[in-house]
């Protein structure tokens, strides 16, 4: 695979973070000075207007004190870092940037240092799909543990253009009331943001003391926007990568409010296509789209596809009117239903809709809100094409198919299979036997534990970050733990490819640090905090503090 030269470029801007691993630290402190230097003039704030502070009592660790001063010199660079990330497309869907993603992600990895490095191909996959590549590292200290950290490098497509305030691969630092510097770019915050943070942070302890203390395996995801298609493949062939890993570790943050997210389970994902097709129905154009003067004699696949479509959503209630659909999904625990009849008294429901970009949500009730969130299930209508897909302007056209790309978002104890039969005799009973379904992916829910040892010691990173946060649990589940309990159910990642027989680690995510806008216009990740919120340093921080305190050096 040959690497371009502008990934050649990025590695070598990016080589100023890494030493030589047999230097001494006093050596390797000379020698990364003249880097330091070199770093560009970002003016970058490393405690931008925080009014959140770590209780420095908490960290007994000299070395981590250490690392957390050098953070604070370097992070114009570890900003820029991320800018060049930015820079380089890699949008799954599309293809774009997707090989010199893997390059430049491998990149990463030899410059941090780690003996074995490689970009798997996966080839076809499960679904009939060509799979992204895989990259994957192995790092090894010398220390006792060994943690897996979970990236993924793919992005989703920029789809209105229009709507950035800054070009989405520029990685523009802007004001963001109330951040004074946030930077704004297509993966800032999925998740190319919190990634970069943590790569920032082991660079720096191998710059400040010459090692890690816990030996990292690396595997970072290609295909997570398509279903981990390719990255399912890869956890399924090679187990015995990961044979001496004792927990693995993914990208987090805080909330809007600040608080500390825990939590690492996974709700469920299944994605298919519907196609409405002339051949398949018989009427209608059969071979490809004609003009659409000839809709006075011929009848329409698209308008056909509308009126199925129409079927499955109720337009008043916005339940999903497949039969059974709610069947089989687990009850909801009485002390997880007191604890949200208790948070519905403290959401405004009007400031919640204003920070997510809607006019309003479907429900006035907070209580249906939460519960929905957390507990909910949903169909969605994810995309839509056929005939004239240009805006603006005219062109007749009568489609001979329409396709429409769906997504269930499914609970325990409901399967996709379930899901799948379901709509089929939905769509045949309704006389749509013609509609064809295509799976595109299933992501199935996973239940996880947090009162483990790298649960624990994301929660002693807390406590010392002064960042609320939910109770550690004993009994798995799909929920992220937050300042007031259970924030949300989790969201959809590939969890369940490391929850099983042949692995089953402990998983948790929890970082400081925030970011919004995840597939949508005007991405970003803060740069510089503000009141409760921590910038790009106390996140970069944090992610340091959780593996010393994971290795029992803190």
């Amino acid at each position: 695979m040959k690497i371009s030269m502008y990934v050649a470029a990025v590695l070598a801007g990016a080589a100023v973070l890494a030493g030589c691993s047999k230097q001494s630290p006093t050596q390797r402190s000379a020698a990364t000075a003249p880097a330091a230097q070199a770093s560009p003039k970002l003016d970058i704030r490393p405690l931008g207007d925080e009014e959140i502070s770590i209780d420095t009592s908490r960290i007994q660790s000299e070395e981590l004190k250490k690392v957390f001063d050098y953070i604070d010199a370097n992070i114009d660079q570890h900003v820029a870092n991320l800018q060049k990330w930015i820079q380089q497309p890699s949008v799954s869907n599309t293809g774009e940037g997707i090989q010199e993603s893997a390059e430049m992600v491998k990149g990463f990895f030899d410059q941090l240092g780690c003996q074995q490095t490689e970009i798997y191909e996966p080839g076809l996959t499960d679904w009939g799909q060509q799979g992204n590549p895989v990259v994957y590292a192995n790092c090894d200290e010398g220390a006792e543990k060994t943690l897996v950290i979970y990236w993924m490098y793919d992005t989703m497509p920029v789809t209105q253009p229009d709507l950035w305030k800054a070009p989405p691969f520029e990685g523009r630092l802007v004001e963001q009331a109330p951040f004074k510097k946030v930077l704004i770019g297509r993966g800032a915050v999925n998740s190319k943001g919190p990634q970069m943070v943590e790569l920032n942070a082991l660079m720096a302890i191998k710059a400040v003391t010459g090692t890690l203390p816990v030996n990292i395996i690396f595997v970072a995801d290609g295909d997570e926007e398509r279903m981990s298609m390719g990255y399912r493949k890869f956890m399924t062939e090679h187990p015995e990568k990961f044979a001496k890993a004792d927990a693995m570790f993914l990208f987090g943050g805080q909330s809007a409010g600040g608080a500390g997210r825990l939590g690492a389970g996974s709700e469920g994902l299944f994605y298919v296509e519907l196609t409405t097709s002339g051949e398949k129905w018989g009427q209608g154009p059969n071979y490809s789209d004609i003009h659409g003067g000839n809709k006075r004699t011929v009848a329409s696949p698209a308008w056909r596809h509308m009126k199925m479509l129409s079927t499955l959503i109720d337009e008043d209630t916005h339940k999903v009117l497949i039969d059974g659909f709610y069947d089989n999904v687990a009850p909801i625990p009485a002390a997880a239903d007191e604890l949200m009849r208790k948070e519905a008294t403290q959401l405004d429901l009007k400031k919640a809709a204003q920070n997510l970009g809607v006019e309003k949500f479907f429900t006035d009730d907070p209580y249906t809100y939460i519960k929905q969130q957390r507990f909910g299930m949903s169909f969605n209508l994810d995309g839509i094409w056929g005939g004239n897909m240009f805006a603006g302007g005219s062109g007749s056209i009568l489609p001979n198919k329409v396709v429409s790309k769906h997504s269930f978002r499914y609970v325990p104890n409901v399967t996709s299979e379930e899901l799948l039969t379901k709509l089929r005799k939905h769509l045949d009973k309704r006389g749509y036997n013609d509609v064809e379904i295509n799976v595109i992916g299933d992501m199935p829910w996973s239940k996880v534990e947090t009162n483990t040892e790298i649960g624990r010691a994301v929660v002693r990173m807390m406590d010392a970050f002064n960042m609320q946060h939910g109770k550690l649990s004993d009994e798995p589940s799909i929920a992220l733990f937050g300042g007031a309990g259970m924030n949300m159910m989790a969201p959809a990642w590939p969890a369940y490819l490391v929850r099983n027989d042949k692995l089953n680690m402990p998983v948790i995510s929890g970082s400081a640090g925030l970011g919004g806008n995840a597939h949508a216009a005007n991405e970003f990740y803060v740069i510089e905090g503000a009141g409760k919120v921590y910038g790009m340093a106390g996140a970069e921080k944090s992610i340091a503090t959780v593996l010393y305190n994971f290795a029992g050096k803190n």
